[in-house]
């Protein structure tokens, strides 16, 4: 899966997209399939199509991170993901365009992130993010 941390800073804050997803109500950054709606998707293509579709968000492509792999049971069955996710920055927001795979979304203070996510995985990649977020000079 391919996804990405949406990014802005406004007056100096910064702030980190996130969604609690519909199914389980977890917090989550968006992440989804490479080419399920797409032929020949690649994979920068997917992060950036996930996020405006989960939450509405169009974001400009920025430094991938380390992908995240984890394991997690479905139907009984124990899975293995990795996910590929980018940092973003924020350029404009259309609400008609989310679907209704997430519940809710929200910007979030970079200092609170770690304590809104639901995930271990997200957690992990986040302090990775976080720290490409703090270093970044004025950029908005």
């Amino acid at each position: 899966e391919h996804g990405g941390w949406g990014f802005r800073e406004i007056d100096g804050d910064k702030e980190v997209l996130s969604s609690q997803t519909a199914l389980h109500n977890g917090w989550v950054f968006s992440k989804g399939h490479i080419g399920d709606t797409i032929r020949d998707e690649k994979k920068e293509e997917t992060a950036v199509r996930e996020v405006e579709e989960e939450t509405g968000v169009l974001a400009r492509l920025g430094k991938p991170l380390t992908p995240i792999s984890y394991e997690y049971h479905m139907d009984g069955i124990k899975r293995k993901k990795t996910v590929y996710y980018f940092l973003m920055t924020y350029v404009s927001v259309d609400l008609s365009k989310k679907d209704t795979e997430m519940e809710s979304i929200a910007w979030i203070p970079i200092e609170d992130v770690d304590k809104k996510l639901t995930y271990l995985s997200d957690k992990s990649a986040w302090e990775e993010a976080k720290k490409m977020i703090e270093t970044r000079k004025n950029e908005k």
